[in-house]
């Protein structure tokens, strides 16, 4: 069978690719412990559960509109308020199979073949190979370690051409952990804004960001320029909810009717039952959003000290999400050139599963999540300290 050429053009997500190498080795009986997959270790809070259930028991197993319910679309909007002070109306809200399927809508309706995304780099794994499947052209911008991985205007104007049409802004990262301050993001915006780029604002770890750090967050720009901005986000990181696919887009109406379109001709709406509990998660109380949040800059902490403490080992302190990504460049060796051998190593010799480096743009690097019980993440870094440096 012939497959088609657009396939030779991108790569399988390297995250999940470690992933399923974990769980490979789980079901033969290896213990190996992940801190390579960005998934909270928390359960699904029960009051989301329990309106799953109730959605379930009340036959609300139907297709719904494919843009989402009412209800949900109304609950995002709710959240924006409840957060940011922004107004939102139902018809600026796409619900989406979690926040990849909103990246995907958002570069397939604004995207035409040769346009350049600007991607500071490090970035998330799935971005260039999105902006290549959507037939952009990714266009990385450096944003240096000894910098603190900040990408600012000057750098987005050395890499702007004519061809510029979107630039993307994670923050929280994932996975440097950087948040830019609200000075930072409001200079970022108005540098696109001026030249016509759109952003696409992923905030999907907006909750998740450690005092004095604050989430400055994209909506409010948009509220100001809903021609100018795409904002996504979702329930899979804040709310412990990576399996029930819950993402959503925040953009101009008449955006978000070409996305319905895409959308429905792909997948069409989301799963009822999970919308049902997406209500729930949005409306309700936010404590277990907090107690997460305490518990992973509790972890970060410790983590960030221990690793510190490595020889050689350069780690800047995140500010959000739930990621770690030292320079552990100075420690390759003959035995170890690279990022990629490094891991490989730690995965056969600690069996703790961490991600290279490359994967995200930096190959000096590797990125560990603790997003992990405490005491797991202490025994798999204490292995990890003894592989390299027994």
């Amino acid at each position: 069978m012939k497959f088609a050429d657009r396939l030779s053009r991108f790569k399988p997500s390297a995250t999940l690719a470690v992933n399923a190498k974990t769980l490979e080795l789980k079901a033969k009986g290896i213990a190996v412990t992940s801190l390579a997959v960005g998934e909270p270790d928390f359960p699904t809070p029960l009051p989301v559960k329990e309106a799953a259930k109730q959605a379930i028991d009340g036959d609300f197993s139907r297709y719904t509109p494919v843009e989402g319910i009412a209800e949900l679309r109304q609950a995002v909007c709710g959240y924006y308020r409840r957060i940011y002070g922004v107004e939102a109306r139902p018809e600026n809200i796409m619900i989406t199979n979690g926040g990849k399927q909103s990246l995907f809508n958002t570069f397939m309706a604004l995207l035409n073949p040769g346009d350049e995304v600007l991607i500071p780099s490090p970035y998330w794994t799935s971005y260039p190979d999105m902006v290549l499947l959507a037939g952009g052209t990714p266009v990385f911008v450096p944003s240096p370690s000894e910098r603190g991985f900040r990408i600012t205007p000057d750098d987005l104007e050395r890499a702007r051409t004519a061809r510029s049409r979107l630039l993307i802004l994670n923050s929280p990262s994932n996975p440097t952990g950087v948040a830019y301050t609200a000075e930072e993001t409001a200079g970022l915006i108005e540098w696109a804004l001026r030249h016509d780029i759109v952003v696409v604002a992923d905030e999907i770890y907006d909750q998740l960001v450690y005092p004095p750090a604050r989430a400055a967050g994209a909506s409010p720009w948009w509220e100001k320029h809903p021609d100018g901005l795409v904002v996504l986000n979702g329930l899979s990181k804040a709310f412990a909810m990576t399996g029930w696919r819950v993402g959503y887009t925040l953009a101009d109406a008449a955006l978000i009717k070409e996305m319905s379109k895409i959308q429905g001709q792909a997948t069409s709406n989301i799963c009822s039952i999970a919308q049902k509990a997406a209500v729930r998660a949005l409306t309700g109380s936010y404590e277990c959003v907090d107690n997460m949040r305490t518990a992973f800059m509790r972890r970060r902490d410790m983590a960030h000290q221990e690793i510190s403490s490595w020889p050689g080992v350069v780690c800047p302190k995140p500010e959000g999400a739930f990621y770690l990504f030292p320079d552990v460049s100075a420690l390759f060796s003959d035995r170890t050139p690279d990022d990629a051998s490094l891991c490989t190593m730690l995965l056969e010799k600690a069996k703790v599963a961490v991600m290279p480096g490359s994967a995200f743009g930096d190959s000096r690097c590797i990125r560990l999540s603790y997003a992990v019980a405490d005491d797991v993440l202490m025994d798999a870094l204490t292995r990890i300290r003894a592989a390299l440096f027994a």
